[in-house]
């Protein structure tokens, strides 16, 4: 794929600020040796492995970012069906659903939308209900077929609206850069929403927003994130989107306000299963999904608001 230099000046951009943090956290662990700062120092490693297979993906050609994306949504996947419930009989139906992935990233790949759009809501959705009643197993019936297209739904269906938005052409309008300027926009805007809404909530919040679904969120924390999200968005638009202002301001509470729920909506999930985490995969931070719970919901919507004004 071209790299055009905003592509590349904001990810030096985005380095820098893993550089200085670093730092920071470099500085703690020397000036404070009391405290314990293990679980920071993982986060920030992991960050580094993280953001360096990012850009090396967005860099690289389309197969390459198509294949990071698809393997990103064959780990979630594994993650969510490993720990919610299911029966022997589904395991042939599962094997249907993996290879469901790499042909969605397919549709996306070549740019056909009206099968991208419809290949797991309504092609999976029939045909795992198909599989399921050849193999007669009916006890858990509902709640199997509902847990294997949720699955499905939330790993591979939503987080590959990344993978179409690489394919969107450059258009003239703003300081657009393409697909690979767009993926970069929302996925950095989403991350940056996580951190904000945590910087907030843990210095000014006092008010929680869903004490039984996740206890440390705050109201003070989710408005923060979402204005300062919003801020960036609009600062950010310039460089590497076509969107005007007003555009990248919706764009900016789509993500901030979208991305919260994504988040919990993973952490109810947790509680009902009974974990913390949803994996180890990635130290500091748990599993794929863990990292990738509000990609879950911005990404969609991010895709369909901006294609629908500009596509």
């Amino acid at each position: 794929m071209h790299n055009p230099p905003q592509l590349l000046y904001t990810l030096g951009g985005i380095w820098f600020l893993l550089v200085v943090a670093s730092v920071v956290v470099f500085a703690l662990v020397k000036s404070r040796p009391g405290r314990d700062y293990t679980e920071l120092a993982l986060r920030t490693r992991s960050w580094w492995l993280m953001i360096g297979l990012f850009s090396i993906a967005l860099l690289s050609n389309l197969v390459v970012a198509l294949s990071f994306l698809g393997f990103i949504s064959f780990l979630g996947f594994k993650e969510l069906v490993s720990l919610m419930p299911t029966r022997r009989a589904d395991r042939r139906v599962l094997f249907w659903a993996y290879l469901a992935i790499p042909v969605q990233y397919y549709w996306a790949g070549i740019g056909w939308y009206g099968m991208f759009i419809i290949f797991i809501p309504l092609y999976m959705f029939l045909f795992i209900v198909f599989r399921m009643i050849i193999a007669q197993a009916t006890e858990g019936f509902l709640k199997s077929a509902a847990t294997i297209h949720w699955a499905l739904m939330t790993c591979v269906f939503s987080v590959s609206h990344m993978g179409y938005l690489l394919v969107l052409p450059k258009i003239s309008a703003g300081g657009s850069v393409g697909g690979a300027g767009l993926l970069l926009y929302l996925v950095f805007l989403t991350q940056f929403n996580d951190v904000a809404q945590y910087c907030w909530g843990k210095t000014f919040g006092r008010h929680k927003v869903l004490p039984l679904v996740s206890p440390k969120k705050t109201w003070e924390g989710l408005l923060g994130g979402i204005g300062s999200t919003a801020a960036a968005a609009v600062l950010l638009a310039p460089v590497l989107t076509p969107f005007d202002n007003l555009h990248a301001l919706l764009a900016g509470l789509i993500i901030g306000i979208f991305g919260f729920i994504g988040d919990v909506s993973i952490s109810a999930v947790k509680r009902d299963i009974g974990v913390k985490d949803m994996g180890t995969t990635i130290p500091g931070h748990g599993g794929i999904m863990d990292r990738i719970d509000s990609l879950t919901f911005t990404a969609p919507l991010f895709f369909h608001f901006t294609y629908y004004f500009y596509y």
